[in-house]
């Protein structure tokens, strides 16, 4: 199915999105791929699992952004269950997430679960945040705690970006600062101890209640990747809700799986988000001073580079900052 229109509002739904009748659901799991079949493959499948063993009514939506691996075959082969909807090109992750959304809104769930496809469900994760969110009527999402393939430990949530992580970004600091607040970050002993209050989750797995989904209008799609979840946090906050992490709800996040695939282009996406993030929700002084430390910082970038094709990645990024 091609479905690039995007635009419209969340509670507005496309005859040809795929849609649940009857009973409303639990969940309705999101996920936008391209071109990881494999894992997204092992994502559904611990995914299928975890709602069966939690009792829990889901369905699954997967937002398939032109992948040329064989993705949108192997889905209809194996899940015939999920429901496609099969770009022919790629809109930006956010974008395709909020095609999912739509689609998913016709079965009325209770939860929307936006998931990376680089993911493996741990046992009781989904329930674990399902139970959450029954039980706090003021969190309007959470997350989960998240950790490696090799079972490394992985921040899941951060503090919203200000100046201080930009000076992370390019100044030799002591290694000792990154892992503290001064850079975003909270403390490990929080993911080891009960849910804790965040500014927002990282974008792997979110689980949304739907009239948070229906009010904030999804994600903003003028980010094409990377930042997208951290305006959407900022505006849910904005809202009077807040955001949780929930360290009991343990999910495996490979990462990066797809921006590695395209590094040169990763680095531009990043850096054009991060500038329009910035611009949207930063006043002018702040962005004048954000603009002097990313330009200087990625012009230095460019000069240190040797691959031509990452300095050129970076020249343009910092020209983005440049823009007005």
């Amino acid at each position: 199915m091609d479905n690039n229109n995007s635009n419209g509002k969340l509670s507005t739904v496309s005859a040809a999105n795929p849609a649940v009748t009857g009973s409303s659901l639990d969940v309705a799991v999101i996920v936008v791929s391209w071109n990881v079949r494999d894992y997204l493959a092992d994502c559904l499948q611990s995914v299928n699992a975890e709602l069966f063993r939690a009792g829990l009514r889901g369905k699954i939506w997967v937002v398939d952004n032109g992948s040329t691996d064989g993705t949108p075959e192997v889905l209809r082969s194996l899940f015939p269950n999920v429901a496609l909807i099969a770009n022919d090109g790629n809109p930006g992750f956010g974008a395709a997430n909020n095609q999912g959304i739509r689609a998913a809104l016709t079965a009325s769930p209770r939860y929307l679960f936006v998931l990376n496809p680089d993911t493996l469900i741990r046992p009781g994760a989904i329930k674990e945040l399902v139970a959450f969110l029954d039980t706090h009527p003021n969190v309007g999402m959470v997350g989960p705690s998240l950790i490696y393939g090799s079972g490394r430990f992985q921040h899941s949530a951060f503090a919203f970006p200000g100046l201080r992580q930009l000076m992370f970004e390019f100044l030799p600091l002591p290694a000792r600062l990154y892992e503290t607040p001064l850079n975003g970050r909270y403390p490990r002993r929080a993911y080891r101890g009960t849910a804790f209050e965040v500014d927002h989750t990282l974008g792997a797995a979110m689980l949304v209640r739907r009239s948070v989904v229906e009010s904030t209008n999804g994600f903003d799609e003028s980010f094409f990747m990377y930042c997208e979840e951290i305006d959407w946090c900022w505006r849910i906050r904005e809202a009077g809700w807040e955001i949780f992490t929930v360290p009991s709800a343990e999910i495996i996040h490979y990462g990066g799986e797809s921006t590695k695939q395209i590094q040169s282009e990763s680095i531009v996406n990043l850096w054009e988000s991060r500038a329009r993030f910035y611009r949207k929700h930063h006043d002018r002084i702040r962005l004048r001073l954000a603009r002097r430390i990313v330009r200087a910082g990625l012009t230095r970038k460019a000069a240190q580079e040797t691959l031509p094709e990452l300095k050129d990645a970076y020249e343009r990024a910092a020209d983005a900052w440049a823009k007005p």
